[in-house]
């Protein structure tokens, strides 16, 4: 079969053929792939840098997609860590982790959002007991999981969601999807970190896919600027696209009732994020949130690999 395969950590994936997976027991499924995503997840999984990567190759990228198998049912699945990723025209997929979607649905839009759609439904679902009312910071609200995350936490039922990005095309779009206060993080962090305190010092939930040390200067200035440091924050790790480290200040978590957790692979429980596909698979489905995305044939995969300036989700089709 063709595939996207990655032979060496340091080139990007080349399209090429690749061996045909083969279900080995009652578990696995062979499904027709029909949409991949190019997700930051799968291009580190590709680079050897995420936190699961082994040093096995060659492998196929791809965490999740949209599939058909043997008796025409359309599924989003989710994928084990193994060398037969999304990125071909079939794979191996564990029907405990799939939702069989309408026959109709697109898998395009699916490919694309569900991930990162799901880094935030997840986080407010399963790692905090966040409630109605409540109000949400995304902070990294300008890329496609933080924009995602802007459509969640309000269909969640969050009161007010306050979205800081750098990017100023794609702030001044958040509003029209649920933003209610927008802001800017570019430049400096201690500047951004003020602006960030005069409109979400009293937020409840932060979901940061940013991190480094532009979350180090806004986590301090918004514990101090709290009304009342006695009022509950959880600051949820989500993304760390600023650094993978960011040092906090030890004032912050004796001063204020601030809860800093992750939400990611390993601290959710396989069969908790399992139990949360088909709700969000179902609105997603039902055009519930807008999705940018852009179907590119899996043969451009070396040429389109790179490709982050438009602020579209490739989805590779093969």
């Amino acid at each position: 079969m063709h595939a996207a395969v990655v032979t060496s950590f340091d080139h990007t994936p080349t399209f090429s053929e690749f061996p045909a997976p083969v279900p080995e027991g009652p578990d696995e499924l062979l499904v027709d792939v029909l949409a991949a995503g190019l997700h930051p997840r799968v291009r580190s999984q590709a680079n050897g840098s995420h936190y699961t990567s082994t040093d096995r190759l060659p492998l196929v990228p791809g965490v999740d997609g949209v599939g058909r198998d043997a008796e025409g049912t359309l599924r989003y699945f989710i994928l084990f860590d193994s060398p037969y990723g999304a990125m071909a025209e079939q794979t191996l997929i564990d029907p405990r982790r799939s939702v069989v979607l309408p026959a109709d649905a697109d898998p395009v839009p699916l490919a694309a959002a569900m991930n990162p759609a799901m880094s935030s439904w997840v986080a407010l679902r399963r790692r905090t007991t966040f409630a109605p009312g409540q109000s949400v910071l995304v902070l990294g609200a300008t890329g496609s999981a933080g924009r995602m995350a802007v459509q969640v936490a309000k269909h969640l039922g969050a009161a007010r969601v306050v979205a800081a990005g750098r990017d100023p095309r794609a702030l001044a779009e958040l509003p029209a999807i649920g933003a209610d206060t927008v802001v800017s993080i570019a430049g400096p962090a201690a500047e951004a970190a003020d602006r960030l305190a005069a409109v979400a010092a009293d937020t409840d939930v932060v979901l940061d896919y940013v991190w480094g040390q532009p979350t180090a200067a806004a986590m301090a200035a918004i514990v101090t600027g709290r009304a009342d440091r006695a009022k509950a924050l959880t600051w949820i790790q989500i993304g760390s696209v600023a650094g993978r480290e960011a040092p906090i200040p030890s004032a912050a978590l004796r001063a204020s009732r601030l809860q800093i957790i992750g939400s990611g692979q390993g601290s959710v429980p396989t069969a908790d994020i399992a139990a949360e596909l088909p709700a969000l698979a179902e609105r997603i489905a039902a055009g519930d949130f807008a999705v940018n995305a852009r179907a590119v044939p899996l043969s451009e995969v070396e040429k389109s690999w790179d490709d982050t300036g438009d602020g579209q989700r490739i989805v590779f089709v093969p």
